[in-house]
């Protein structure tokens, strides 16, 4: 926590200080209070720096952010040998319908879709497509699985494959759950 002084007493003669002063740059006091935890934060903001809503974030916001995450990640954690799996369900006259998206990184499986067309559940298609990827991840060195699905989806069917919940968020929609499960492979 800061003194009675405050962020300003605080960088009055810091080298930041001198550093603002030097720059010209324009600063704000911003104040963030947390009463549950009885705590006050001051962060020092530049105005010249603009936050700004984009509905559809461009491939330069990919890039930055993305891009800044994944080097991040890479630099405390090692490589992660993310690899892309995808396993389709074609019918006898080759329409796709259905199929499992996913990636394979620091030696985990990560199931992002699994989908099967309404009509043809019930038939073991969606047992043989996580079958299918959890034996590709094998190969790759993942020894773990892990997934999320809503309570109207496919909770029972993870639950059947040996996938055990390890949270839930409630009201996920609205009068619903969202489970994340993980499996060891």
């Amino acid at each position: 926590m800061l003194d009675d002084q405050g962020v300003f007493g605080w960088l009055r003669g810091s080298p930041r200080r001198a550093k603002m002063r030097q720059k010209q740059l324009s600063y704000y006091l911003h104040c963030v209070v947390y009463p549950e935890r009885q705590e006050r934060i001051e962060i020092i903001v530049e105005e010249d720096y603009q936050i700004i809503h984009m509905d559809k974030p461009d491939d330069t916001a990919w890039r930055v952010i993305g891009g800044g995450v994944h080097d991040y990640n890479i630099a405390q954690a090692g490589d992660d040998q993310s690899k892309m799996l995808c396993f389709v369900l074609r019918s006898p006259n080759q329409e796709l319908v259905g199929g499992l998206i996913g990636q394979t990184h620091w030696n985990w499986l990560y199931i992002e879709l699994l989908f099967v067309k309404e009509d043809l559940r019930g038939r073991g298609h969606g047992h043989r497509l996580l079958m299918a990827a959890e034996q590709e991840a094998r190969k790759r060195g993942a020894k773990r699985a892990y997934l999320d699905t809503l309570s109207f989806q496919a909770p029972g069917f993870y639950k059947k494959h040996g996938y055990e919940v390890f949270g839930e968020l409630q009201d996920f929609p609205a009068g619903h759950q969202r489970y994340y499960l993980t499996k060891q492979l």
